[in-house]
């Protein structure tokens, strides 16, 4: 389904996408980087991962390319498999991979792979915000990380398929621009972490199959369809909308606004709707606070009184 298609039919455009002077600029320090058959790329991954390893001299860079994906991922493998068995520096530009999401395949293209002389592999990440003084942002940090931990998880489904499995490392190499250069550095990150959660959030998602099962007969997603069709089938599908959707999906002003209109307190965060309990719309969180409705030996509806009465108290009203 193309979401960003979907959304525009609905009357709710997405502004989802990274800018254009940000994809030209990521482009170019990318290119930057695999240079020269990669030597920069396989130094920095000699230096921050594998220094006892013998230094690369000149990489091997196969040639991923096939016809449509199943092809690409294919040709990977293989590529994956003789990297492995002939023991010296590879870079994998850009290969494909496949990783089975609830039942259905989900092609995924890392910047980079890197296969060490002893057969161990390595993802690398190459992003375009700065890493000043030898740290980047944390926040970035850390969705680069969950990002390289599924193209970790999909190599490992590659490893598994392989006679001598070899070692997919569980530590990425991040590569950024040097403070405000355009010269590359890079910093080792553990992804073990979120590679475990990743996994645990894979093994529990329905299947596809099984949502499918549960909607009306003949619902369909098709754009051409009238705008009341097409919005009678989007709400068929339940979707719990939080302010970090904006970042993460085309749907998410569409589902927004249904939000806004229901009174979901979840529009306004999911840390804040789990502080509320059983309070999931904000007429009942007014009426609780007013001592309107709500059990008062409730911890979040005795709280949301006090705040009520402290503000009361503050502006000279009375409530509660």
């Amino acid at each position: 389904m193309n979401k960003a298609a979907l959304a525009s039919a609905l009357g709710s455009p997405s502004a989802f996408g990274q800018s254009q002077f940000a994809f030209m600029r990521g482009n170019a320090f990318e290119a930057r980087v695999k240079a020269d058959g990669g030597a920069e790329l396989l130094r920095l991954v000699h230096e921050k991962l594998d220094a006892g390893a013998v230094p690369p001299t000149a990489g091997a860079v196969p040639d991923l390319s096939a016809v449509g994906p199943e092809g690409r991922t294919a040709r990977t493998a293989l590529a994956l498999r003789e990297a492995t068995e002939a023991g010296v520096w590879t870079l994998l530009d850009h290969p494909l991979l496949a990783l089975d999401v609830a039942g259905s395949p989900a092609f995924l293209e890392p910047d980079a792979v890197v296969v060490h002389p002893d057969g161990s592999w390595t993802v690398v990440e190459i992003k375009s915000f700065p890493m000043l003084d030898g740290s980047a942002d944390a926040a970035k940090v850390g969705a680069a990380a969950r990002q390289a931990a599924v193209y970790v998880l999909a190599l490992e489904r590659v490893a598994a398929r392989l006679a001598a499995t070899p070692e997919v490392r569980h530590t990425v190499l991040l590569v950024c621009p040097k403070d405000f250069s355009n010269l590359p550095t890079a910093s080792a990150v553990d992804v073990r972490k979120q590679r475990s959660v990743t996994r645990r959030q894979l093994d529990r998602l329905t299947r596809i199959e099984d949502i499918a099962d549960l909607l009306p007969e003949g619902t369909c997603f098709s754009p051409d369809l009238p705008t009341a069709d097409l919005t009678a089938a989007v709400e068929s599908v339940p979707a719990t909308y939080a302010p970090e959707c904006l970042s993460a999906c085309e749907l998410a002003f569409h589902c927004r606004d249904h939000s806004r209109a229901e009174g979901a307190v979840t529009s306004l965060g999911r840390s804040l709707r789990a502080e509320l309990g059983g309070l999931t719309t904000i007429t009942d969180v007014l009426s609780a606070a007013h001592g309107k409705s709500g059990d008062p030996t409730d911890p979040a509806v005795a709280a949301l009184c006090r705040a009520a009465q402290l503000r009361a108290e503050a502006l000279g009203h009375t409530t509660c």
